[in-house]
């Protein structure tokens, strides 16, 4: 029975055979399909009508890197669309590169079509979860200091001033500061960002661009404290 009948999932993928194979799996498992060939196609596609999830692999047709350009362009339209990769580039450098650019998962070829399906359920419950807290959520902003953090709109300011972030970076400070003082380790921290494949590398560099952009706006920025050797945490006195 298609339990999933309501969910729309947008799969970019150049070889027509795995996208026919992805979308025969993925409509057995009761979602909604859309397949594109290549990023032009699927970004006007997507556009027109954004699904609840899509599936981008990285090389398609002429472009090497046409997913990653592509998962910019999403990124833009909706901060807070999952995306996974599908690839058959399994590098640790694409891996990095590919969270980097806030994907939720990085899967790679060749892969059991039930797995697939299991996680795209899985990322939807996270989904779900975030909904239902921001519903359970008061409207009104968190305030901390000179923090305001909003949950409804996953947007968050310093100084008044709204910061430009992903939906992990929001994630990460609001873990950090909703609890000022306590530690979050590196474990704590790769489970925040709902993601299947972290390294401390990549939570480092999270954190570096979190504080830079804190420090566009105060340059004297200093909330976000180094643990060494363990992770880090948010100072409410600065």
């Amino acid at each position: 029975m298609a339990i999933n009948s309501a969910r729309k999932v947008a799969i970019v993928e150049d070889d027509f055979d795995q996208r026919e194979n992805y979308r025969d799996a993925l409509q057995q498992s009761g979602y909604e399909v859309t397949t594109y060939p290549n990023r032009p196609e699927a970004l006007q596609g997507m556009k027109k009508d954004m699904p609840d999830l899509a599936i981008l692999d990285i090389m398609l047709e002429n472009e090497m890197d046409g997913g990653f350009d592509l998962c910019r362009d999403l990124r833009a339209l909706s901060p807070t669309l999952p995306i996974i990769f599908l690839t058959a580039r399994d590098s640790d450098i694409d891996r990095v590169s590919g969270l980097r650019l806030d994907a939720w998962d990085y899967l790679t070829k060749p892969l059991n079509m039930q797995f697939l399906s299991v996680r795209i359920n899985s990322l939807f419950r996270i989904v779900d979860s975030l909904n239902k807290t921001s519903e359970d959520t008061d409207s009104d902003a968190l305030v901390i200091d000179d923090l305001s953090i909003n949950e409804d709109s996953m947007s968050i300011k310093w100084k008044d001033q709204e910061l430009s972030l992903t939906l992990t970076e929001f994630w990460l400070i609001e873990s950090m500061a909703r609890h000022p003082g306590h530690v979050k380790t590196y474990e704590n921290m790769m489970q925040i960002t709902r993601q299947s494949y972290v390294e401390r590398n990549t939570i480092n560099g999270y954190i570096r661009r979190i504080r830079n952009k804190f420090k566009e706006i105060d340059s004297e920025f200093k909330q976000i404290q180094t643990v060494f050797g363990v992770g880090y945490k948010w100072n409410s006195e600065g």
